[in-house]
């Protein structure tokens, strides 16, 4: 690839990215990193071949600046980025919650700035990664950015305006449905189980589940039904789901971690 890319604070995301630009075609000499600590940058040096620079070295070098700190620590990064970030360079935030507008302000006008919420499921090249153009990023950024999203799973351009409820359906979704694996494996123990099979009858289930909503092309509710048969083992669990308000409980989560999503963008 002709671009240089610098992922600053590479964490286990940053490295999920990190080694599928690899695996995508990236070379290690265009690719840089930074790290809060120097015993964390040496590790990704020798893992990965890449360069380990300072976040201003990077600032200076790289073509593609990807920040994937803490949004918490973003403000204090752009700080240090600001006085070195040429206004040509192309800034990717990872941080949930940011919007495109608060780079920037603080870093030099007309900086083009790309929005991107992607989730843990990187680490094994499934993720969903979530693209939105800042005011002056091209179209030729947004492409630049699925590229390098795409070397860990799939990618999805929504208006900027969108990226709190992606954030609460995507970004966070994978918790979701841990919290209902564990939550069915205990009631598969209640059932008498062993806690290792319940677990992989599960799992495996989530897995073939989702196959056939990703390749079926049915509606969940048709998929549900073909399980559901009268007066079956399937209706009284649904019953029973609908009883204890299942379905209210999901909206109101993810209303809640939207509205989190809000907050972290106003510094609460």
């Amino acid at each position: 690839m002709a671009q240089k890319v610098a992922v600053l604070g590479t964490g286990k995301i940053g490295e999920a990215l990190l080694s599928g630009m690899i695996r995508g075609g990236w070379a290690p000499c265009d690719l840089l990193v930074t790290a809060r600590r120097q015993e964390r940058a040496e590790q990704l040096r020798t893992r990965y071949g890449v360069e380990a620079v300072s976040n201003a070295e990077a600032a200076k070098a790289a073509d593609t600046l990807i920040l994937t700190v803490k949004p918490q620590d973003m403000g204090t990064l752009l700080t240090e980025l600001a006085p070195h970030v040429p206004a040509d360079r192309l800034v990717i935030s990872g941080a949930a919650g940011i919007p495109t507008s608060f780079f920037e302000e603080r870093l030099a006008p007309d900086t083009p700035v790309v929005r991107v919420m992607t989730n843990t499921p990187a680490l094994v090249d499934e993720a969903m990664s979530v693209i939105s153009a800042g005011t002056h990023a091209t179209a030729a950024h947004l492409t630049l950015a699925e590229e390098i999203f795409s070397t860990v799973g799939k990618t999805l351009r929504v208006p900027e305006s969108q990226q709190d409820a992606a954030t609460a359906l995507s970004g966070s979704g994978p918790a979701y449905f841990y919290f209902l694996v564990e939550a069915m494996t205990d009631a598969g123990i209640l059932l008498g189980l062993p806690r290792d099979k319940a677990h992989d009858l599960i799992v495996q289930a989530a897995i073939g589940a989702a196959v056939m909503l990703r390749d079926s092309g049915e509606h969940p509710v048709k998929l549900r039904e073909n399980v559901t048969s009268p007066a079956g083992t399937t209706i009284n669990a649904i019953r029973e789901l609908e009883n204890h308000g299942v379905r209210a409980a999901l909206i109101a989560a993810l209303e809640a971690a939207r509205d989190r999503s809000r907050e972290l963008a106003n510094g609460n």
